[in-house]
């Protein structure tokens, strides 16, 4: 067992989960769109999706389609899920209709608790990132400290078997999963900064998602 070959580790159960690099030219046209929209009382006012969303945070804005095909974000998502089915199930989608997406605003104490999402696939990244997040309260060095991060949850924890995956935030990150794929965003306390995110729900084929049949 002391050769490479013979040691194998292999972990096929589970959601499959998919990691992007969001392009800066599309980031940047988004964090200026939502900058915009923060100045604009009345505009944040018209485009508030707080009310529909679990989050206790301090705003939630709700994409207008023009901004997502002008930055190319929603040619971005389509082509990031359409290679990312193609690789797991070897077929090719022909429907990717956004339902929604949005953009969070995150700011010290603040969480979203643990919820899924509509649709059939959904998605998670982030446009702007604290420099610090804050630290445990007895300064656990040994502990990692989960401020401000993502956490997708899946099944129980067993022997050999995680249920939880844990995302630190990068600017530029995006992460890629089912609609049922349980998440949680923990609150941070030490900075004062903006924890910006950005999310999706869509709808692809009915005959790919609906592996029963």
């Amino acid at each position: 067992m002391d050769k490479e070959k013979d040691f194998e580790i292999i972990k096929q159960f589970g959601p499959s989960i998919l990691k992007v690099k969001i392009p800066n030219e599309i980031l940047n046209q988004l964090n200026e769109y939502i900058d915009n929209i923060v100045e604009d009382k009345e505009l944040s006012k018209k485009l508030n999706f707080g009310e529909q969303l679990v989050g206790d945070v301090s705003q939630e804005i709700k994409l207008e389609t023009e901004i997502m095909q002008k930055s190319g974000w929603g040619n971005f998502l389509g082509l990031s899920v359409g290679k990312w089915i193609g690789s797991e199930m070897g077929k090719k989608i022909t429907k990717f209709n956004i339902i929604e997406s949005w953009a969070v605003r995150q700011f010290k104490n603040e969480y979203n608790p643990v919820h899924w999402h509509n649709g059939h696939i959904s998605g998670a990244g982030f446009l702007k990132v604290p420099k610090i997040f804050g630290k445990h309260v007895q300064n656990k060095e040994n502990k990692n400290y989960k401020g401000g991060n993502l956490q997708l949850i899946h099944g129980s924890r067993m022997f050999l078997n995680d249920s939880t995956y844990t995302i630190k935030p990068k600017v530029g990150d995006f992460y890629f999963f089912p609609n049922y794929m349980m998440h949680v965003v923990y609150p941070f306390k030490e900075s004062d900064e903006e924890r910006r995110s950005i999310s999706f729900n869509a709808k692809i084929d009915d005959e790919i998602f609906n592996v029963y049949g």
